[in-house]
């Protein structure tokens, strides 16, 4: 991913209002973000962690979603659980449902789309083996390190159209 300044993410959002995008915190560590490893740029917020934003390449154009935490999931400690974007297996905690409101009216009338992420929304960094889960191992694949980039990028691809369906023309 080439390197974003500030200005260029917040006038990505197409889930949420200007103010809003506006008044949303960066990462903390925005000055010092690989970008080279990354697909996308996802993040929670500091000040509220049940939010978190992603911001990625869609149809040519710079996507950012707003996205919440489902919460009220209770967590089996004995179980991992499987990340739908790099495909990552986590213990109890490390894969969240992450709800993002649609684009547009439908989003405006509530309407949502979830999807099991990451929860710290580090996928780029675990599919290059640039991060670490401590207490499993990642399923060792017959697919290329490429071909597995590639399939974290269309997997979150799918998930963008989910979110801009019906929203982009109103948008």
């Amino acid at each position: 991913m080439e390197p974003l300044v500030e200005q260029q993410i917040r006038a990505s959002f197409v889930n949420c209002s200007k103010g809003e995008a506006r008044r949303l915190n960066l990462p903390r560590d925005f000055a010092d973000l690989p970008w080279s490893d990354l697909d996308f740029l996802g993040w929670r917020d500091p000040g509220a962690p049940d939010r978190g934003y992603l911001v990625a390449a869609h149809a040519g154009e710079l996507t950012g979603i707003t996205l919440r935490s489902a919460g009220g999931a209770r967590r089996n400690m004995l179980r991992t659980s499987l990340c739908s974007i790099c495909v990552t297996s986590h213990a109890s905690g490390g894969v969240d449902l992450l709800v993002a409101p649609k684009a547009g009216p439908e989003g405006r009338n509530g309407n949502t789309i979830g999807t099991y992420v990451c929860a710290d929304l580090a996928c780029s960094l675990y599919v290059r083996g640039k991060k670490k889960i401590a207490t499993v191992q990642r399923f060792e694949e017959t697919l290329t390190l490429d071909e597995q980039i590639a399939r974290t990028v269309r997997n979150l691809d799918v998930f963008l159209a989910k979110v801009l369906a019906d929203g982009e023309a109103a948008a």
